[in-house]
């Protein structure tokens, strides 16, 4: 037997000399999926001066030696925090960020007082948005669309989970949205579009490893050399999804906060082109209304 105060200090002197950016939260998460509970139970039993059993010691120990090769934690634990939600995620489905969660409020402005909303959530990678938006939304009609045979199985999951009433088309969100049936009967009726694309430049390899060497590349890069190629044909089937004055809320690397509006303008189909920051400064997220 160990204390688990000090399994919990092992852990996180680990995580540390790993070069793992928030070792004490993520050894406490990691504690918590090892014992079964939440990380508020592990600091209470913490407080306690509660022991740690040999297979309960075993368990954490494994789960620390991979977090400290950088497998994500989310990995690790099964789920990520989104909003009010907790999603499945794992290899195959981009893990959503805090910084994503602002895209949802942009979302339920655009929508408040609007009676039976459509959203249309490109891209849904595990299902965030679309499910954050139909969670804080009850009566918005919400569909997602993704390409990914693995994103589309783990947004399957986390709906089924979940329960709430998100439609998911598997498509590709740069499509046509006329020539993909299930969207054909939503072309320019959808309120608000969405969509959180791949925008990372093509040769800019993320220096965190958890990103560059686990989340898919189809979710991560953008297919050009400033990373929106695939943002602007997104955009393109959003125009075609919105109804005149229909918003489009869309997610971008922090060095597009100028060149995605810029470029949303130059197409002539958006107006009122903003960049928004997130919590931390950065510029984040942009909107703009269909011309």
């Amino acid at each position: 037997m160990t204390s688990l105060r000090s399994a919990v200090g092992e852990a996180r002197a680990t995580l540390t000399a790993a070069g793992v950016p928030t070792p004490r939260p993520d050894a406490l998460l990691l504690a918590a999926h090892a014992l079964g509970c939440d990380r508020g139970e592990v600091e209470r039993r913490m407080l306690l001066g509660a022991d740690l059993d040999e297979a309960g010691a075993r368990r954490l120990r494994a789960l620390v030696e991979e977090r400290a090769a950088r497998v994500p934690l989310q990995h690790l634990t099964g789920t990520a925090p989104f909003r009010r939600l907790e999603l499945h995620v794992g290899p195959g489905v981009f893990v959503p960020r805090p910084e994503t969660e602002q895209a949802v409020d942009h979302v339920l402005a655009a929508i408040a007082g609007l009676e039976a909303p459509v959203v249309v959530d490109l891209c849904t990678g595990s299902g965030a948005l679309a499910l954050g938006v139909a969670d804080e939304a009850p009566g918005a009609e919400v569909t997602a669309v993704e390409l990914s045979e693995l994103a589309v199985a783990w947004a399957a999951r986390n709906i089924e989970a979940t329960g709430l009433p998100v439609r998911l088309v598997a498509a590709d969100a740069t499509a046509d949205p006329a020539t993909v049936p299930e969207l054909a009967e939503l072309v320019g009726r959808v309120d608000v579009v969405v969509s959180n694309p791949p925008y990372i430049p093509v040769g800019m390899v993320p220096l965190e490893p958890e990103v560059a060497e686990h989340d898919p590349e189809v979710a991560l890069y953008g297919g050009s050399a400033d990373g929106l190629a695939i943002p602007l044909a997104v955009a393109a089937a959003a125009a075609r999804l919105l109804h005149p004055g229909g918003l489009l809320v869309m997610e971008h690397a922090d060095s597009q906060g100028e060149s995605l509006p810029r470029a949303l303008a130059a197409t002539g189909d958006w107006a009122d082109a903003t960049d928004h920051t997130d919590l931390a400064g950065r510029p984040r997220t942009t909107t703009a209304r269909r011309a």
